[in-house]
């Protein structure tokens, strides 16, 4: 039996992944939690074969949680999702120690050949991200200025981007409006900017975020 941990802040992407989970033979949904940190101390305690996680979340992202899940040697086998399959998240990803990929769009036999690839100890990445990867895209030779941030920096310069407010930033990271200005100013340093136009033009620049229109 395989079994699974989900992690997302949002409830209907869990019932939705639950659902089909549960449909198939030999997998099982043991836990699930709704934050970075809660999905850590869940991931700890009852120890699942696979966890699969949203990249984008509150208290702790899901490269901070995947990185922490490899610190402490746990044997979890993580499958990341995001909404997109944006740069540089798949690298960065991979260096943390995923072992699966994917965008919340794949289709419902893919989550499944995903748990079941990353269950049996093999490396699950959705096709467009495979072939980014074997095209080079991701291995660093095309730098991108957002790579200097931290986990928790990159998940505020994208909300600050797609135009959320420090207010909604906070909530969403149950963080501080103090902490989510720090991070603000460092991540502005980092990447020499000082508005959030500039911030938006940067990250589609290196594909992070759609065209407008």
């Amino acid at each position: 039996m395989i079994r699974v941990v989900l992690v997302d802040d949002h409830e209907l992407v869990r019932t939705g992944f639950r659902m089909i989970l549960a449909q198939q033979g030999g997998i099982e949904v043991i836990g699930e939690a709704a934050d970075g940190d809660e999905g850590l101390a869940l991931i700890r305690r009852l120890e699942p074969e696979v966890a699969i996680v949203d990249v984008h979340m509150p208290r702790l992202s899901g490269i901070e949680l995947t990185d922490r899940v490899r610190k402490y040697k746990l044997a979890t086998r993580i499958v990341v999702l995001t909404m997109v399959s944006e740069s540089p998240f798949p690298r960065r990803l991979i260096e943390a120690g995923a072992s699966g990929y994917l965008t919340k769009g794949c289709a419902a036999d893919e989550l499944v050949r995903a748990v079941r690839t990353v269950a049996d100890g093999k490396r699950y990445l959705s096709p467009d991200i495979a072939a980014a990867l074997a095209l080079g895209q991701f291995d660093g030779s095309g730098q991108s200025p957002f790579d200097a941030l931290s986990a928790r920096e990159l998940d505020v310069a994208l909300m600050l981007a797609r135009g959320s407010t420090m207010q909604d930033i906070a909530a969403r990271l149950k963080l501080s409006a103090k902490t989510v200005a720090t991070y603000k100013y460092r991540l502005y340093d980092k990447l020499q900017i000082d508005n959030p136009v500039a911030l938006a033009s940067l990250a589609r620049r290196h594909a992070l975020l759609d065209e407008p229109g």
